[in-house]
């Protein structure tokens, strides 16, 4: 009987200390592999695209593209790299997005040690794997969909105007968004008038205190 290779994983996490934890974790189990590291979002996709890991384990809070943003690219790019979310947010939007952009799993940092090798295993069969609190969520929200009639609210910012805005809330000009996105800088200043008129914000500064709030950026 021929063993079966170990699963291969790409980790992206900003914080080289919270890597190494995880990494010390995955690699503490015989069927399970770290192969590559990335430190932000795009890095993650470039590692992707060059490893082609079985499973990328993505954090939501990093720098250029965030893990929810990246696991989007990777859905498309990759499907056959299962993707989940390691974050120290307790959110339910967030949860949702996680789910919506391709994630088969949403593990919290904060009990990482206990759930993440168990979520690592339940991907590979193909099982989603939800945290308690993530369970409630979406029980509750599908008692208030069957309830109301209702369907999940759209996002208000498109998923090229979210990348625009993370990018100008870390600082970075037209110029360097242009280069980094591939498109020019016209289209980046019209993409940032889109985003200021769509959440009535009247400048950078608000744009960054927005991209805080919601999560695309770290304080």
């Amino acid at each position: 009987m021929t063993e079966q290779a170990p699963t291969r994983i790409l980790l992206a996490d900003d914080h080289v200390l919270v890597r190494r934890g995880v990494r010390l974790i995955l690699n503490g189990e015989p069927d399970l592999t770290v192969v590559a590291e990335a430190a932000d979002g795009v890095e993650a996709l470039e590692q992707a695209r060059e490893h082609r890991p079985d499973l990328a384990i993505l954090d939501i809070g990093m720098p250029r593209l965030t893990g929810l943003q990246a696991a989007r690219e990777l859905s498309r790019t990759s499907p056959e790299t299962r993707i989940l979310i390691l974050t120290m947010y307790d959110n339910e939007q967030f949860f949702f997005e996680a789910l919506a952009a391709g994630a088969s799993g949403y593990v919290l940092k904060s009990v990482a040690d206990q759930d993440l090798v168990e979520a690592c295993h339940a991907t590979m069969r193909g099982e989603p794997f939800l945290y308690p609190g993530a369970v409630n969520a979406l029980i509750h929200n599908y008692l208030d969909l069957a309830r109301e009639g209702r369907t999940l609210p759209a996002k208000a910012i498109t998923d090229r105007e979210e990348q625009i805005l993370k990018l100008v809330a870390e600082g970075h000009t037209s110029q360097q968004i242009a280069g980094l996105l591939v498109i020019s800088p016209k289209t980046v200043e019209r993409h940032r008038a889109n985003l200021l008129a769509k959440l009535g914000l009247k400048d950078r500064l608000e744009l960054t205190r927005y991209a805080i709030r919601v999560g695309l950026i770290e304080p």
